[in-house]
């Protein structure tokens, strides 16, 4: 149908283009592979005229500069994009989510820069969907998902494991990760799955599972990384000098431990991670005779330099693993080798296996894809794999290799010496699972299927019945938008029954609405800011801050700014604050309903002095608590966090959505709205200002009408807004 702008998002883990580190620690596994294949895939396909992979940028020591690059370019329509959030440094994925707001605001600031706006985003993972979700809201696109790992069914796993629900709440925040996977099923216009079993045994826990949208569309595989071991004796095959340096590494990587390396090789790869059951492989092994005898073993568990250098989970399982190495006494006819290349050895190692007539094992029970599989039929090597998961739908359309319960450690061994002591069941398993994958599991047919999910998401636009079209689509507005024009309420657009002007303000904002963004900016909560547009006829805001300052919403629907609550909530410690100001004189708290999370209320007395509030804030100093105190008409005392206040809102919103200062008119009439009419915004005073604004007509960037309420805020617009809205 058309050419297509896609946008992957997958924040965590150290993801580049080059020499990727696959299997470095635990957020480096098959996710990362999966997404830098599909990029490169897509971004061959004729339909796609760019596609950008967003990830975090990482600036770190221990790490390659390359994490810090904020663009990669891969090809000339596939980059890597890096966005900063939660710091410099590495971090593993469980912590990113207080920070992702702030990798969302980075993204939109990033589209506008370009002046490019996506055709469709999609997550990987939770935290790359949670990041979807929200640009599909802002720009009215469809939203796809893939959640590679799903939440409640690791939580299962570990539960299964002993750990306490309370370790797994503090290890994996499985509860957001959790509900962002119950809100994709709501949302996503297609959840796309590897496989059908993923459907069926995984997103079957999920409350709102009848909702998904699942495609299942399989990941492929390089084949020109991955491809029958005997092309290298092909007269026409040239192996280049990359290739002949990796075949000699890995040889030599496995050769060096074994004492007869001509004996058929059985093979395990993976990251280091108990779920991969090596453990099991090794007993299966080490309590068969027979099968030592009959061939060697190699495991390449993840990528290691020092062990007592790893993290506890994987030192744990790579000590584990030499242990029962030296348990069994497997020297001479295991290997462990210490790395692999992904895109270099990773290839060779299948096919040196496949040269020396031997067996890949998968021993991941109820593993969602199995990709592992996938690359060792291409390569021409047979497979022995779990009757749960996806490696048995694999196994079943390539009939390629045996499933057996890999958690039982003879059935592994007799499925190993049936197919190693069987040359014609190896043969035809081998020829099998290189015709198979091909058919199958290749990327280019998964980009033919992916650009089709397009269309037909597109199509079913034009038919009325996709999900995207309800949303907003307030991105657009606000990126494209020459001018924001935010005001206040109360005594500055209206004043209880007097509502002067505000006819003739509202049809100028509703004349002005392709380039103009209309805001309110409240002391009032979200309710009573609402109840306010149903009592008088005000121009429906595409901005709303409410309660000073402490919140932001976007479009009638009330879209909250997660990203703001994130920036603003940074020290801000509300229940200390009211349980210190409990005992202090001349203030008393207000009702309920004048609270609100990021703000605390109170009454002041008669008696109030400014010697008070300086013991207020003195008291707050001593104890260490930030906070902003604003004091109104010497009656109503706030505290707010110190990032919060109407000004500041403001400011936000400019850096946001790329909007310059001096192109935002703001609004008011009282001392609540200084600074939201301080700095470099073009400010209007109303003529039924407060004194505390006096001192402001000494700003030459400050507007002082002469009419009030909305006359005056049309005055003042119409002083201002010509040289704008003609630029």
């Amino acid at each position: 149908m058309g050419d297509y702008y896609i946008q992957l998002f997958s924040p965590h883990g150290l993801i580049r283009y080059q020499e990727p580190e696959i299997g470095r620690n635990k957020d480096t596994g098959g996710q990362v592979k999966y997404v830098l294949e599909a990029l490169e895939s897509l971004s061959a396909h004729p339909q796609v005229r760019k596609v950008d992979l967003f990830t975090r940028r990482i600036i770190d020591k221990r790490v390659s500069a390359a994490y810090g690059e904020e663009i990669e370019v891969v090809n000339d329509k596939a980059r890597i994009v890096r966005m900063t959030c939660g710091g410099n440094l590495y971090r593993p994925k469980e912590t990113l989510w207080d920070y992702l707001d702030e990798f969302i605001d980075k993204t939109i600031r990033f589209i506008e820069r370009e002046d490019d706006f996506p055709d469709v985003v999609h997550g990987h993972y939770a935290d790359g969907n949670y990041l979807a979700s929200q640009i599909s809201e802002v720009y009215r696109i469809p939203f796809m998902a893939t959640g590679h790992s799903l939440g409640r069914n690791k939580r299962n796993i570990l539960l299964a494991e002993g750990m306490s629900p309370e370790k797994i709440e503090a290890s994996f925040n499985m509860k957001r990760r959790i509900q962002v996977e119950e809100d994709l099923l709501l949302n996503a216009d297609a959840v796309i799955v590897s496989t059908n079993y993923i459907i069926e045994h995984q997103y079957s826990l999920y409350e709102n599972a009848a909702a998904g949208r699942f495609r299942v569309i399989p990941p492929g595989l390089n084949s020109k990384l991955f491809f029958p071991f005997y092309r290298l004796d092909m007269p026409s095959y040239k192996m280049s000098i990359e290739q002949e340096h990796a075949f000699y590494r890995v040889n030599s990587d496995i050769d060096r431990f074994l004492f007869n390396p001509n004996k058929p090789l059985i093979l395990s790869i993976g990251r280091a991670d108990r779920r991969k059951n090596f453990e099991t492989i090794i007993q299966a092994y080490g309590q068969d005779k027979e099968l030592q005898a009959m061939a060697n073993l190699a495991i390449f568990a993840g990528v290691r330099k020092d062990i007592s250098a790893m993290p506890d989970e994987e030192k744990d399982l790579l000590t584990n693993l030499l242990l029962l190495l030296d348990k069994y006494d497997l020297y001479g006819k295991m290997a462990i080798p210490k790395k692999n290349d992904p895109k270099t050895e990773v290839p060779e190692i299948y096919r040196i296996a496949a040269r020396k007539k031997g067996v890949f094992v998968n021993a991941t029970p109820g593993e969602n894809f199995g990709l592992t599989v996938v690359e060792a039929a291409a390569c021409g090597l047979p497979v022995i794999a779990s009757p749960t998961g996806g490696p048995k739908e694999i196994l079943t359309q390539c009939e390629n290799g045996l499933l057996v319960d890999v958690e039982n450690p003879p059935a592994i061994a007799d499925a190993v010496k049936k197919i190693v002591a069987d040359q014609a069941l190896w043969e035809t398993y081998s020829n099998n699972g290189i015709v198979g994958s091909t058919k199958y599991y290749s990327w280019e047919s998964f980009a033919e299927n992916y650009v089709a999910l397009i269309d037909d998401l597109f199509k079913q636009k034009q038919e009325g019945t996709a999900r995207f079209p309800h949303r907003t689509a307030y991105g657009k507005k606000l990126g494209k938008a020459k001018m924001f024009l935010i005001c206040d309420l109360d005594g500055t657009l209206i004043d209880g029954s007097n509502t002067q002007g505000l006819a003739k303000f509202k049809q100028w904002v509703e004349d002005n609405r392709e380039q103009v963004v209309f805001g309110i900016a409240s002391g009032r909560n979200l309710e009573i800011t609402q109840e306010a547009f149903e009592h008088y006829d005000l121009p429906t805001p595409e901005i709303l801050v409410c309660s000073a300052g402490t919140e932001i919403y976007y479009t009638a629907q009330c879209i909250p700014d997660n990203g703001w609550e994130k920036h603003i909530n940074y020290q801000w410690k509300r229940e200390e604050l009211e349980k210190e100001l409990r005992a202090f004189p001349g203030i008393r708290l207000q009702e309920p309903a004048a609270q609100w999370p990021f703000k605390l209320s109170y009454y002041v007395d008669d008696t109030f002095d400014e010697d008070q509030m300086a013991d207020l804030y003195k008291l707050l100093d001593d104890k260490k608590l930030g906070a902003k105190i604003l004091l109104t008409e010497n009656k109503y005392l706030d505290l707010l966090p110190i990032r919060a206040s109407k000004g500041q809102a403001v400011r936000y919103l400019s850096y946001k959505w790329k909007m310059p200062l001096e192109n935002i008119i703001t609004a008011g009439n009282s001392g609540n709205d200084r600074d939201m009419l301080t700095g470099k915004t073009k400010a209007i005073v109303v003529a039924n200002y407060s004194e505390e604004l006096e001192d402001l007509k000494k700003n030459k960037l400050v507007y002082f009408a002469e009419h009030a309420l909305s006359e005056g805020v049309l005055e003042g617009i119409l002083h201002y807004a010509a040289p704008v809205l003609s630029s």
